[in-house]
């Protein structure tokens, strides 16, 4: 299983990104996709999840991105995006998608619940 995510850039504080995170070859509705992120000198940290299934399926969000990011998947493109909205610079990070087929709830912001992991999009955010 391998994830390819896509996106990033440079933007100014207030501007917009979408990221994009796609896994090519599988059954897409059967993984569950995080996002995390990871900026320098810092641990990595959950961003936002969406669940396995079609495009209602639950989602879930770090406090400070309520709001401001989207998680949505379109299963027919096998991609899960991220909307960022309203970018600050403490947005900055490299940022990472992760999945998983079988994930329990409690565990959805825990990066060791994710097997499968792709290789990182930088989001830089100026001030």
């Amino acid at each position: 299983v391998q994830l390819q995510a896509s996106g990033g850039g440079l933007v100014q504080a207030g501007g917009s990104l979408r990221l994009s995170c796609t896994i090519p070859g599988v059954t897409f509705s059967n993984y569950n996709i995080g996002w995390f992120r990871q900026a320098p000198g810092k641990e990595r940290e959950f961003v936002a999840a969406i669940r396995r299934g079609g495009s209602s399926s639950s989602t879930y969000y770090l406090d400070s991105v309520k709001g401001r990011f989207t998680v949505s998947r379109d299963n027919a493109k096998n991609t899960v995006y991220l909307q960022m909205n309203s970018l600050e610079p403490d947005d900055t990070a490299l940022y990472y998608c992760a999945a998983s087929s079988t994930i329990i709830t409690s565990s959805i912001r825990n990066s060791l619940a994710y097997a499968y992991w792709g290789q990182g999009t930088q989001v830089t955010v100026s001030s």
